[in-house]
């Protein structure tokens, strides 16, 4: 992943339409090229950290004047763009959201069956959300090169404007009633898992219109995060054969 050091050269990174992963910031730091960068970063919903001058030492060992910003290995895009765009050519969305999911690993894994499975775009928040880097793309098998990939700062607000642009939104948690092969999956969807600590927020299943779970029969409580993506997921697929064969 590459590093661009000092305020301004990141100003410029940003003002140039380069796609952030992640700004960590000396803690403590303050002036007016802080305040601009701060503007920027807030305009465009870019992840910073505040971290202790010995983790940007780490990051890069030098003159980084207390600013460092790791460059994105994929370019994120936007679902409000994408959507319209998918009826306009007669598909039927179908959309993952990943809700707090940290782990790099499962995110690439998640990625990797969106993409075999014909997933239109995965969508996540630009806080709590796993780095995309080089690990998950190579545990994406590439996948997360060819998946157009969403980052949002307002993860409710997007839920929202997938409901009101008629996906059906599914939760898959342990907190289900109904089992995942219940609901009818055929049309535009969007399906939302969580990361296993926390799940996903209390307020986007609130307008979920069902949440399913997996059954569970053996002794095991829960499934890797990535397992349960797979299930769903290819549920999805089944449903939409069938209707497709039947028709």
């Amino acid at each position: 992943m590459k590093i661009i050091y000092g305020t301004r050269p990141v100003i410029e990174a940003i003002e140039a339409g380069k796609d952030i992963e992640k700004i960590f910031l000396k803690k403590g730091m303050q002036g007016p090229r802080l305040r601009d960068l701060f503007a920027l970063v807030r305009q465009y919903g870019i992840p910073f950290q505040f971290v202790p001058p010995e983790k940007l030492n780490r990051l890069y060992p030098g003159k980084h004047q207390g600013v460092i910003a790791l460059l994105s290995v994929v370019e994120y895009q936007n679902i409000e763009t994408i959507l319209p765009g998918l009826f306009e050519q007669g598909e039927t969305p179908f959309v993952m959201v990943l809700d707090r999911l940290t782990d790099v690993r499962n995110m690439g894994a998640v990625a990797r069956t969106a993409e075999a499975a014909g997933c239109h775009a995965l969508i996540m928040p630009g806080k709590n959300a796993a780095m995309i880097n080089e690990d998950a793309v190579k545990t994406s098998a590439g996948a997360l090169m060819h998946l157009p990939l969403c980052r949002t700062e307002n993860l409710l607000e997007i839920i929202w404007f997938l409901k009101n642009s008629g996906l059906k939104i599914i939760a898959g948690t342990e907190k289900g009633t109904k089992n995942f092969y219940e609901p009818d999956m055929t049309g535009p969807l969007a399906l939302i898992l969580g990361s296993e600590e926390k799940g996903i927020d209390p307020q986007i299943l609130k307008i979920s219109d069902h949440l399913v779970t997996i059954p569970m029969l053996g002794k095991v409580e829960s499934l890797n995060v990535s397992v349960a993506a797979g299930i769903l997921m290819y549920e999805v697929v089944k449903q939409r054969m069938k209707e497709h064969k039947d028709n």
